[in-house]
């Protein structure tokens, strides 16, 4: 009785695989993002590869635009102001940086108990420019701008991501507009063929050369506020990346001289036995 039943069982479940490979199936509706979506351009920072380092007036002319430009809606919650001495600011400099800094550091009034804000301390990490994510949403539209500590680990492509999108805000293409009408942004979105669905709620950020004016004598360009903002993003997201390069180096010598100095003991060892 059960080898019937487990026959008429794999009949019917070959029926069905017969059927499944021989019905056409509809094509799967192609969208406006699969035509329009680009992949990051090639970027390359001095950080990139094995022995990569970081070029330190490049971060801070990134730390620059950072400031002026993007920390108006941007957070760097898990950065301390110190943590600058990193990429060669002084301990006077970063005090300064941390006491001009626009937004204050919440605080509490010793007096009265009451919710106050202070000036920021170089051991202070970067204050958010909102109070909470309702009043972040209630200044963009109701999209929440996201915190950039770890923003270039987060995003696919990475700093490449980062470059691409600064740098992308164009004109919705007029073939968007004609095979895709219902995917053309509404005036609340902005349009950029490296977002993943084309359509962004941040405006363009970075409108116009000279809008940050380097000291070094670097172009002001919006190409290299957009590369330099990357790299210091980077280093924001990976402050310990140039140690993890050394100590890697540093272990792979050490696998190699290991390896060589086994290999002749094991020859030492078993030179006299005849194979």
């Amino acid at each position: 009785m059960v080898r019937p039943i487990a026959f008429l069982v794999g009949l019917v479940f070959v029926a069905a695989l017969v059927v499944a490979l021989l019905i056409p199936r509809e094509a799967a509706e192609i969208t406006a993002a699969q035509v329009f979506h680009k992949e990051p351009k090639a970027f390359h920072l001095a950080s990139d590869g094995p022995l990569g380092r970081f070029d330190r007036q490049q971060l801070q002319r990134g730390f620059q635009v950072y400031k002026e430009v993007c920390s108006a809606c941007h957070s760097l919650h898990l950065v301390a102001f110190r943590d600058l001495e990193e990429i060669g600011f002084s301990k006077a400099e970063v005090k300064a940086i941390a006491n001009q800094w626009a937004i204050e550091v919440p605080s509490v009034n010793p007096d009265t108990g009451e919710p106050a804000t202070r000036k920021a301390l170089p051991s202070d990490h970067f204050p958010t420019p909102y109070a909470n994510e309702t009043a972040a949403r209630a200044a963009n539209n109701n999209a929440l701008p996201p915190d950039l500590s770890l923003i270039v680990k987060a995003r696919e492509g990475h700093a490449a991501y980062l470059h691409s999108l600064l740098t992308g805000y164009s004109e919705v293409p007029a073939e968007l507009k004609r095979r895709f009408p219902d995917a053309v942004p509404p005036d609340t979105l902005h349009y950029n063929p490296y977002f993943a669905n084309l359509a962004i709620a941040m405006p363009p950020p970075l409108v116009a050369d000279g809008q940050v004016e380097y000291s070094d004598g670097t172009p002001s360009t919006i190409e290299n506020y957009s590369t330099d903002v990357a790299a210091f993003l980077t280093w924001a997201a990976e402050p310990k990346l140039e140690q993890r390069h050394r100590t890697g180096l540093g272990v792979l010598i050490f696998l190699l001289i290991t390896t060589t100095l086994g290999f002749f003991a094991y020859r030492n060892v078993w030179a006299g036995v005849k194979h």
